[in-house]
């Protein structure tokens, strides 16, 4: 208990917050040209989804993960919702994703009419284990004449794998693909809070083939909703294309040429998103900073930090710990809670939610082991980051 308040009096501190107001665990960051850019779009009377913001937007985010080509959605989930039927997922297929994710991930395969088989992570980094998704493969799967991945006992077809860049730290991609490719799965990333991260020196969402990318009020940068589906030229041709409900370009008539989705982001939104993408160099920077703090508070401690993995380089959304056991990381979110301070445990692992749990699995022991012990602290990028001179 004497670390606990050590703990909170450190957040007060480094926050600036020094009465007895709530510390959130991620609250936005706002400058003069954000407020800037809204009015602008309101000006133009261009606040939905046609408007020069959205482009900018659009482009900023392509050039930032070096693709060659990006469409904004509403938000994380129609991202990759869009991701996943441009990469041909349908019907009665299987999508390889991990357990220990958050909902919206097997959400978009459901969406799809798609059944997510879960998998395994590792500890280093949060993220899909490599070697259990090999192993997954090797038991249940088998690559028929026609070259199609298929699992042995139902047959159904085994499209697309989804690994997530947990709390910003990236996932061994390189592992990831080579399991993939050995298995003529395709590779799509969940990068939805990893804005900012690296895996070997590349920046996450530009990694597979297809990723995609949420701007939540909780994100490193936010639109207040907002998403990205991030690929080839082609690939967002027909994004862009599914996301504007199929409408074919004509000066007057209303021609729609499939069942398709309103899923483009407004510009008011974008105008939001393209003045936060100004700060993020900043805003990343002041997030390394709080998480050095924090990992050198607990580098004594009975709390282990959760730093990023050897071979990359995470944005660290949220800052995590590792708690002894359950009933440690009861006691700090209880502690917390009461100190006014935000903290949060992992996302319940989605094979234990009454939806998901008859689906098809491998052994889950580290996200379950995980999913007892990790917690959440604030990590808000501080008042006054988000500049004029940025």
């Amino acid at each position: 208990m004497a670390f606990l308040k050590q703990l909170t009096d450190h957040i007060r501190a480094h926050y600036g917050v020094s009465d007895d107001s709530v510390i959130p665990l991620h609250a936005p960051q706002f400058g003069s040209q954000e407020r800037s850019a809204v009015l602008d779009t309101i000006d133009s009377t261009f606040v939905s989804s046609v408007g020069r913001y959205v482009d900018f937007f659009e482009r900023q985010l392509a050039d930032h993960c070096q693709r060659p080509a990006a469409v904004a959605t509403v938000n994380g989930t129609a991202a990759l919702h869009t991701a996943l039927l441009i990469a041909g997922v349908e019907a009665g297929d299987l999508v390889l994703t991990q357990a220990l994710t958050f909902v919206a991930t097997c959400n978009a395969i459901r969406y799809c009419q798609a059944d997510p088989v879960f998998i395994d992570v590792e500890r280093e980094s949060l993220g899909m284990s490599a070697t259990a998704l090999a192993e997954w493969l090797a038991e249940q799967a088998l690559i028929d004449d026609h070259g199609i991945c298929r699992q042995r006992e139902s047959g159904r077809p085994i499209r697309a794998c989804v690994p997530m860049h947990t709390y910003g730290h990236p996932c061994d991609m390189d592992a990831l693909q080579s399991v993939c490719q050995q298995w003529r799965i395709l590779l799509l990333e969940d990068a939805a809070e990893a804005l900012g991260s690296s895996y070997r020196g590349r920046p996450c969402g530009g990694l597979a083939p297809l990723a995609a990318f949420s701007f939540n009020g909780n994100k490193v940068i936010t639109c207040g909703g907002g998403g990205m589906v991030l690929g080839d030229t082609e690939q967002m041709r027909q994004a862009k294309h599914l996301t504007t409900t199929a409408k074919q370009p004509h000066a007057y008539e209303f021609v729609h040429d499939q069942v398709a989705y309103n899923y483009r982001l407004p510009n008011l939104n974008a105008a939001l998103g393209h003045a936060q993408m100004r700060h993020l160099p900043r805003f990343l920077a002041d997030k390394r900073a709080t998480a050095e703090a924090y990992q050198q508070l607990l580098s004594d401690s009975p709390y282990q930090f959760i730093a990023e993995p050897s071979y990359g380089k995470s944005n660290y959304w949220l800052n995590t710990v590792l708690c002894r056991d359950l009933s440690a990381r009861d006691a700090l979110l209880s502690g917390c809670q009461q100190a006014g301070i935000q903290a949060r445990p992992v996302w319940r692992p989605m094979h234990q939610l009454a939806m998901y749990q008859q689906q098809a699995h491998g052994d889950l022991s580290q996200t379950e082991w995980l999913a007892q012990r990790l917690v959440n602290l604030p990590s808000s990028v501080r008042a006054g980051v988000a500049t004029d001179d940025d």
